[in-house]
């Protein structure tokens, strides 16, 4: 998919939930990680981290905390969390409450159109047992997104969105 515009990018992204399971190569997750931390965020802090999953058994743990949404299992997952302490210092509780989930869910955002751009299919994840992921992953901080990512298995539909008129507001 090479030389796609960023407006076909945003179109081809679809949610995913089904992988082959092969490997994404090492360049490409290099590349979706670049984009993450392209993002904008609030005052330039990025006060996030992530935390690149390929091992199998924190994999299956991690589909067990969301749920058993078995998609989760993909060959790669990022888990997006938050970093409050940093941001809270400069910007207060509004930074360390949403400043702090926005710089994470903006950066799981440009993965995820990173990794449609380089020909990978992804599936954005929110519903999961915050305090099992935390266990998982070994930290204090707050996961906001699991993002699953590999080769599409199977194909993905029409994308189905409400007309413009229907979400944005003239005022």
């Amino acid at each position: 998919m090479k030389n796609t515009s960023f407006f076909q990018v945003i179109q081809k992204r679809r949610s995913i939930r089904s992988f082959y399971d092969k490997p994404v190569e090492g360049q490409k997750i290099q590349k979706i990680l670049k984009a993450a931390c392209l993002g904008p965020s609030a005052r330039g802090l990025q006060s996030f981290r992530i935390y690149l999953v390929k091992d199998r058994k924190k994999k299956e743990k991690l589909a067990h905390a969301a749920h058993e949404q078995q998609y989760v299992n993909a060959p790669l997952l990022l888990v997006f969390c938050t970093l409050p302490a940093k941001i809270k210092k400069m910007m207060g509780v509004r930074g360390e409450n949403l400043l702090s989930v926005q710089d994470a869910t903006i950066a799981a955002s440009y993965a995820q159109l990173a990794a449609t751009a380089l020909g990978l299919s992804s599936v954005w994840v929110g519903n999961f047992n915050e305090k099992s992921t935390q266990k998982i992953l070994k930290t204090k901080l707050r996961p906001v997104a699991i993002i699953p990512i590999g080769y599409q298995k199977n194909g993905a539909g029409p994308k189905k969105t409400k007309k413009t008129g229907e979400i944005v507001k003239s005022i």
